[in-house]
């Protein structure tokens, strides 16, 4: 605490039994009177009054916006959006198999690496948004963008010389030139770079409507990520059934032009909505000042750290604007980096001036550079979830598309239809796990949430396996009936074999993704610093990029060295594949990947943060003690007394 109203004031703090003393001795070096002291506070007071009235009018300007009001807009934004981008990739592999005569690898290959762009292009999207242009301008602008790409591809369906003669039979069939895949490639390119600036801002911007500190969020009674997920649920539903249906029976100019339509819809929505959101000013990019962090503790890397950690550099004033929830506090790990919070002579001679971040920086600062650090090992077991359940909903279409998908004599279900059963099991899933799960696990575990965003990561991990295993088992007898009725060679027949068989591993994919991915995206916003949630919704993207890179690079490999006669992935017929041993594969690397996990998860510590209104409660409690310590001292003068302070105050 600094007592710059007079110099003759010293606090020394001293614990006994629960209590805390504040201690002030007047020395004879100072010479004001009492009422030259008495002017000074009065002064003082009139000045904090002036800037808290001048910031009054801004906060509770910015307090009648967001809230509740607000979720109709930006959840019709999403629900569009999602209907599009469901409706566009759920069937994505029959277009480019069916219409554009592309092999299954290939054609699997160029989804997942588009796929991966995708995911890559949202760190430059959180970039953009948390350096100068804000979350709502860069949701707006990247929506454009990603209605451009869907136009492209529509207009491609529609006119026949952009694909290749039709192939009925599968066999021999001519694929598209090169210039019918440049139209292709050029649509997804946009479609990426639009889910570039959408996916990192759309959860923090609905975070932003809303109070998402621990007390804020413990007050509320549900959980802002699983209605989310529910939401988008309920719209990938939609397009799965609606669109999909469209596309395998009117025509994929009306099954794409529908998506694009849903898309304009959610751009009218979503700015409609303005007037009423809170928006938060980007204070500049994250990723400088994590720079300024490194660079400053290399430069002191010969400095000698302080053994008091409270004497290393703390500015309230400067961090406020990237901490408007709270301060993150000193931690003992990484403590190289504590180096750049170290006050040098040189700079503890001229305080006053504003510090070179470069070679100085804050403890809340060095801080979030510590929790990113943190969260990386947990991040990256992400990856290898992605890397072998990337190409699945692929393969598991082709499967589908050679069962017996009727419903009745007259209906059969669309492949890529079959992917309602997860979703749905996502959906019915998140409300039993908000109303049912979370207030069970509560009484055991007096967690707000039920279980931490760790322990329902793990659940994830190991429900996620047994899909896989399930679905290796579900293939085997596929295969074994397509074999019974001598349908082996024949990649056109349908074998008497319901396509029902696929549900139990698309109920366990949908369990798994309520506990895995809600849990992951949960983790990754909570335990960012509050200035990256973008950055951080980023990185949740971009497990997904690197997992379908490596996805990528396993089916190229899988395919190229299981040779030819008996491939595990074979272009056209999947029967005489070894899809199943490709599955048991995937399921090896996940069970690594789960131990390489629980090793993380086991040593992770949770980032420090005290929450404004926590510290706002202590400064108050310290500036009314300040001043019962000042008036006494104008009453007794020079004679020293001891005023006697709850700890907690």
């Amino acid at each position: 605490v600094k007592l710059s109203s007079c110099t003759n004031l010293y606090i020394e703090t001293e614990e006994k039994t629960n209590k805390t003393h504040i201690t002030r001795y007047t020395t004879n070096t100072v010479s004001l009177t009492g009422v030259s002291r008495r002017k000074m506070e009065i002064e003082k007071r009139a000045k904090r009054s002036e800037e808290m009235d001048g910031q009054k009018q801004p906060i509770t300007t910015q307090h009648r916006r967001g809230g509740i009001r607000t979720l109709p807009f930006i959840l019709a934004n999403e629900l569009c959006d999602r209907f599009a981008s469901a409706g566009f990739h759920g069937n994505l592999i029959s277009y480019l198999t069916q219409e554009l005569n592309m092999p299954l690898v290939a054609a699997s290959n160029t989804l997942t690496n588009f796929g991966g762009t995708s995911s890559f292009t949202p760190l430059i999207g959180a970039i953009i948004a948390d350096s100068f242009a804000g979350r709502f301008w860069t949701i707006t602008v990247a929506s454009l963008i990603y209605e451009l790409g869907l136009l492209s591809i529509t207009v491609s369906a529609i006119l026949p010389h952009f694909r290749p003669p039709p192939c009925p039979t599968q066999m021999n069939c001519q694929e598209a030139t090169s210039s019918q895949l440049w139209i292709l490639y050029i649509s997804l390119l946009l479609t990426s770079v639009g889910s570039g600036g959408i996916r990192p801002c759309v959860v923090p911007f609905s975070a932003d409507q809303f109070d998402m500190t621990k007390t804020g969020v413990a007050s509320r009674k549900w959980n802002l990520f699983n209605w989310y997920f529910f939401s988008m649920g309920f719209a990938s539903l939609s397009a799965l059934t609606i669109v999909v249906y469209i596309q395998d029976n009117m025509g994929w100019g009306w099954g794409l032009g529908i998506p694009s339509i849903a898309m304009l819809i959610s751009i009218i929505a979503f700015v409609l909505g303005s007037p009423l959101y809170k928006t938060v000013k980007p204070e500049g990019s994250p990723l400088v000042r994590l720079a300024q962090v490194i660079a400053a503790a290399a430069k002191k890397r010969n400095e000698t750290l302080p053994e008091d950690p409270k004497l290393l550099y703390h500015n309230w004033e400067l961090d406020a604007p990237i901490a408007l929830e709270g301060m993150l506090l000193h931690s003992d790990q990484y403590k190289w980096l504590d180096k750049a919070a170290i006050v040098t002579e040189e700079e503890a001679r001229d305080s006053s001036a504003t510090p070179d971040l470069w070679k100085l920086a804050t403890v809340h600062r060095v801080e979030e550079l510590k929790s990113i650090i943190r969260m990386l090992p947990i991040w990256a077991s992400g990856i290898l979830l992605i890397t072998s359940s990337s190409h699945l909903h692929s393969f598991v279409i082709q499967q589908a598309r050679t069962m017996d998908r009727h419903l009745t004599p007259s209906f059969q279900i669309s492949p890529a239809s079959m992917s309602i059963f997860s979703v749905l099991t996502m959906m019915s899933g998140v409300v039993l796990y908000e109303r049912v799960f979370v207030p069970f696990a509560r009484r055991f575990t007096g967690n707000p949430s039920g279980i931490t965003s760790l322990q329902r990561m793990g659940i994830g991990f190991v429900i996620n396996i047994i899909a896989t295993v399930v679905a290796a088992l579900i293939e085997m007898k596929r295969k074994s009936v397509a074999a019974k009725f001598q349908l082996l060679d024949d990649p056109k027949a349908i074998i008497p074999i319901s396509v029902f068989w696929l549900v139990p591993q698309y109920f366990l994919h949908g369990v798994a993704e309520i506990f895995m991915s809600v849990g992951h995206l949960e983790f990754l916003f909570e335990q960012s610093p509050e200035s990256m949630r973008s950055s951080a919704t980023a990185l949740y993207c971009i497990t997904t990029a690197i997992g379908n890179y490596i996805g990528t690079l396993l089916v190229s490999l899988v395919h190229k060295y299981t040779g030819n006669e008996r491939n595990w992935l074979p272009d056209r017929n999947l029967n005489r594949g070894g899809l199943d041993y490709y599955y048991f594969l995937v399921s090896a690397i996940q069970v690594v990947n789960l131990v390489y996990y629980l090793v993380c998860a086991r040593f992770y510590t949770y980032k420090p943060v005290e929450e404004t209104r926590e510290r706002n409660k202590e400064e108050e409690d310290l500036e009314q003690a300040i001043e019962h310590v000042s008036s006494n001292n104008l009453k007794d003068g020079g004679k020293e007394e001891k005023i006697g302070v709850t700890k907690d105050e």
